[in-house]
């Protein structure tokens, strides 16, 4: 959607034009459900973050300022949202979820043995991911998982984009050296390149 497009939505949806409402939850909730699983790791605490973070956005949509986009506006509710929720609750990685999301196609045993690695490959990023300071563990996912330019990672985490540049180097490194101090899991993830 391009930015013309997501402002008329929004002014719209300000007006009180439901399908424009319904029209920047179905733009922006998969890619904020994705997220805010990779950042929590718990799909419980994924949906109820989610689902506050849209009541909270379209009850002050009027707020909105539209120098930005209403992705950044909506992820920056949605963290401030799994901050507090990090209080109640302890983050935990949950690998099968992440699986969910992409299915394999062909015969029911190359699929069973698709998925079999492709787990396998996604238990060990996960690990290697836990590993990550939370900061960069943040940047990795909007940069590798929800394809964000650095220049609109910079804009909503408000630095440098040498700075995301530096943590993303550093966060592949981390990633690897996780990787390599498991020989198993260096071969599960090895095993999907093949």
């Amino acid at each position: 959607m391009t930015r013309a497009e997501e402002q008329s939505l929004i002014q719209r949806a300000i007006a009180g034009d439901r399908a424009s409402t319904e029209g920047l939850v179905r733009a922006h909730q998969a890619s904020l459900y994705a997220y805010m699983l990779r950042m929590s790791g718990r799909p419980e605490v994924a949906e109820d973050i989610v689902q506050d973070a849209f009541v909270r956005a379209l009850t002050n949509l009027e707020r909105f300022d539209f120098r930005f986009r209403f992705s950044t506006w909506l992820f920056t509710i949605a963290k401030r949202l799994y901050v507090n929720a990090c209080q109640k609750h302890k983050p935990a990685f949950d690998s099968e979820a992440a699986e969910q999301w992409e299915s394999a196609p062909g015969l029911p045993e190359t699929r069973a043995i698709d998925d079999e690695v492709r787990s396998n490959a996604a238990a060990a990023l996960e690990m290697a991911l836990a590993v990550l300071p939370q900061d960069q563990r943040e940047i990795v996912i909007l940069f590798y998982q929800l394809d964000w330019p650095i220049a609109q990672i910079a804009e909503y985490l408000a630095m440098p984009e040498g700075t995301i540049k530096s943590h993303l180097h550093r966060s592949r490194q981390r990633m690897r050296e996780a990787l390599a101090r498991h020989a198993g899991h260096t071969a599960r993830v090895q095993e999907v390149w093949r």
